[in-house]
C-alpha cells in the first residue's frame, strides 16, 4: 500500500558519546598528536608528505619508534592530519627559495578537538573517514614499475582499476553490513563472517549452488575486503578480526572458501562500531538513501510521526513515539495525533493503528481529547477501544456500521504493516467469526480498502467456506465501487 523507509531505523548513541569515540579512534588520535607536534622545523615534500628524515621523529612522537611499521603508521597518521585540516602545509614548490622543503604547522581544525562541539568533532571524523575510504578503494600497486609510463606517471589503464566500480563495491559492502546490523533478526551488534559479506555482493540472489567461477569471485572479494577492513579499523569504523594468515593462498592460487561453520571465524569477522553505524549512515544520507534513526521524528508534527514510523519494527516504533511524547502536554498531543490519523488515503489505516498504539502510552489526561471523537466515523472505534482498555465509564456502544468499518480499517492496517502471517490469519478469522453474517455486511462498508481487505481475507482464511464467502463479498464490493465511480 504505502511506501515505507528503505532501511529499518538505527539506534545511534548521543553525539557527545560518539565524539568521544571519534577522538579515541587510533588513527585520528595519532593525527592529532602529530598536528600538535608539527612546527617550524617540520619539513614536507611538494605533496605535503613528511620527508623521509622526519618519519623517525614522527614515529617516536607516536610511541612507535620500536615498531618495525612505526614509520608507515606515522606516515598514515600525518596524511590524515593533512586531509582533515588538523595540519596546514606550505608546499616546497610554492616557496620563494625554490627547491627547499615545505613547512607545516597546526591547522585551523586542530582547535575543534578541544574547543569544538560534538558535531564539530564528528564532522572532523567524517572527513577522516572519507580520506581512509579513498585509500581503501585505491589500487594495490604490487609492482609499481609495471604501471609507470615513460613520462613517469602511473598508467591507470594498465591497472585494470575503475575507481567508481571499486567505490561502489565497498559502499555496497558497508551498506549490507549496516543493514545486517540494524535489521531485526540480523547480526545486531555481533560480528559478520567475511565470506558471508563477500558472498552478499557476488552471489546472485536466485543462484542455488554457487559455481566454481562465482566461488573464485567470492574468494577474490574476501581478500580485497580483508585489506580494506584492515585500513578502516584504525579510524574506528569497524572491529575486525583479519583472515588467518595460515589460510592465505600461495601465489597463483585462490584461497578456498570455508567449508563448515567451525572454520568461519578464521576467514575474517567484522562488525560496525557505534561510530561506524553513524559514519555509514551519514554517507547513505549524503547519497540520498532513506536511512532513518530513532529520535529523528521527536521534534516533528504528529502527521510526520505517524507516517514516519509506518515501516518501523514494533520496538523501534514504540521507542520513537515515546520520544515524541516526552515533554509534550498529553492532552495537546492526543488531539494532534487524532487529527493526523484522519484520512482516506492508502496510508491512513496504518496511521490510525499507530495513533492507537501511541495513545496507549498517554495517560488519563488524554481522555477529553479521545471523547471528542466518539462520534467521528473514522476515529470513534479506536476511541472506544482506548477508553475500554482504561476502564473508563460511560463509553457508548458503537453503532454496527462503526464496528464493521473498524474491522476493515484494522485489517487494512495490518496488511500494510507486513506483520506476522499467523497473527494476521488469527485476526481475520477472529473478526469474521465474532459477527454472524460478517461478509454480507462487510462488503457494504464505506471504506476505500473494503474490496482489497475482503480479497485478502479470502486468501488468508483457513476455512474454505468462509474464504469463499470473503471472495464473493470482495466481488460485490468491487462491483459497488465500479458502479459508484461510473
Amino acid at each position: 500500500m504505502s511506501e515505507h523507509p528503505t532501511l529499518p531505523p538505527v539506534r545511534l548513541r548521543a553525539d557527545a558519546e560518539l565524539a568521544r569515540d571519534a577522538l579515541a579512534a587510533p588513527l585520528l588520535a595519532q593525527a592529532v598528536r602529530l598536528a600538535r607536534w608539527a612546527g617550524p622545523d617540520t619539513r614536507v615534500d611538494a605533496g605535503g608528505e613528511l620527508v623521509d628524515e622526519q618519519l623517525p621523529e614522527a614515529a617516536e612522537v607516536l610511541g612507535l619508534a620500536d615498531d618495525e611499521d612505526g614509520e608507515t603508521w606515522a606516515g598514515d597518521a600525518w596524511r590524515l592530519a593533512v586531509d582533515t585540516g588538523l595540519v596546514a602545509v606550505e608546499d616546497g614548490e610554492e616557496r620563494e627559495e625554490g627547491d627547499l622543503p615545505g613547512r607545516a604547522g597546526p591547522g585551523e581544525n586542530l582547535a575543534l578537538v578541544t574547543g569544538g562541539s560534538p558535531q564539530d568533532v564528528l564532522g572532523l571524523w567524517l572527513d577522516g573517514f572519507d580520506a581512509v575510504f579513498a585509500d581503501a578503494v585505491a589500487p594495490v600497486l604490487d609492482d609499481l614499475d609495471a604501471v609507470v609510463g615513460e613520462d613517469g606517471e602511473i598508467d591507470f589503464d594498465a591497472l585494470d582499476w575503475d575507481p567508481e566500480v571499486e567505490a561502489d563495491f565497498l559502499e555496497g559492502v558497508l551498506g549490507n553490513l549496516y543493514l545486517l546490523t540494524v535489521s531485526e533478526g540480523g547480526a545486531g551488534e555481533g560480528p559478520v563472517p567475511l565470506p558471508a559479506l563477500a558472498a552478499s555482493m557476488v552471489v546472485p540472489d536466485d543462484m542455488g549452488e554457487p559455481t566454481d567461477d562465482v566461488l573464485e569471485q567470492v574468494s577474490d572479494a574476501m581478500m580485497r575486503l580483508d585489506e580494506q577492513f584492515r585500513l578502516l579499523e584504525p579510524i574506528g569504523l569497524v572491529e575486525y578480526q583479519p583472515v588467518d594468515e595460515a589460510l592465505m593462498a600461495e601465489e597463483g592460487e585462490e584461497p578456498a572458501p570455508p567449508l563448515d561453520d567451525e572454520d568461519v571465524t578464521r576467514y575474517g569477522m567484522v562488525r560496525l562500531t557505534p561510530l561506524g553505524l553513524y559514519g555509514v549512515r551519514a554517507r547513505m544520507l549524503e547519497a540520498g538513501v532513506d536511512a532513518p534513526a530513532v529520535g529523528d521524528l521527536a521534534d516533528k508534527g504528529a502527521d510526520a510521526l505517524l507516517d514516519g514510523i509506518a515501516g518501523y519494527p514494533q520496538a523501534a516504533a514504540r521507542e520513537e513515539t515515546a520520544a515524541w511524547l516526552a515533554g509534550r502536554d498529553a492532552l495537546d498531543a492526543a488531539r494532534e495525533l487524532l487529527h493526523a490519523a484522519r484520512g482516506a488515503d492508502a496510508g491512513s489505516p496504518l496511521r490510525r493503528l499507530h495513533c492507537q498504539q501511541t495513545l496507549s502510552l498517554v495517560g488519563a489526561e488524554a481522555e477529553p481529547a479521545v471523547r471528542e471523537v466518539l462520534d467521528d466515523a473514522e476515529l470513534g472505534g479506536l476511541a472506544r477501544v482506548w477508553l475500554a482498555e482504561r476502564g473508563a465509564a460511560d463509553v457508548p456502544a458503537p453503532p454496527e456500521s462503526m464496528i464493521f468499518w473498524l474491522a476493515i480499517d484494522t485489517i487494512a492496517a495490518q496488511l500494510d504493516s507486513d506483520g506476522d502471517l499467523a497473527e494476521l490469519q488469527e485476526l481475520v478469522e477472529g473478526l469474521s467469526g465474532r459477527h454472524s453474517g460478517f461478509f454480507e455486511a462487510a462488503w457494504r462498508v464505506e471504506h476505500p480498502a473494503t474490496a482489497e481487505v475482503l480479497e485478502a481475507m479470502g486468501r488468508l482464511h483457513r476455512d474454505k467456506a468462509a474464504a469463499k464467502e470473503a471472495r464473493k463479498a470482495a466481488f460485490k464490493a468491487r462491483s459497488r465501487q465500479g458502479a459508484s465511480g461510473s
